[in-house]
């Protein structure tokens, strides 16, 4: 298994365990509630969306990966398209993120 694909087994994992949430407005209040560990933006998304998730999860000190397209990010969660989701726990988090480095995933970094 490829590392791509391993990135998207434990989004389904972490979606299996109910520890994801997915979709702009979801995306957003786990982020603001301080519940998100990670946020996974689409290369898909809008200019607009990207820009607004990086200075959102820069401003709560939140990881922003820019990774796979729309549909992959909704397969791997069951679900229809996705353009962003945020991952709610600290162990899948931090295994995405490994996973992501090793690929060089398009990424931001939140400092």
């Amino acid at each position: 298994m490829d590392n791509r694909q391993k990135i998207f087994s434990l989004i389904g994992l972490a979606t299996k365990a109910g520890r994801t949430a997915s979709g702009e407005f979801s995306t957003e209040k786990a982020v603001k509630e301080r519940k998100a560990r990670l946020v996974i933006v689409s290369e898909e998304a809008s200019a607009n969306t990207r820009k607004h998730f990086t200075e959102m999860c820069t401003y709560y000190q939140i990881p922003v990966y820019y990774f796979g397209n729309k549909d992959e990010l909704g397969h791997a969660m069951g679900k229809e398209m996705r353009a962003s989701l945020a991952v709610k726990d600290e162990g899948l988090a931090a295994e995405i993120v490994k996973q992501m480095n090793m690929i060089g995933g398009s990424e931001y970094e939140s400092k």
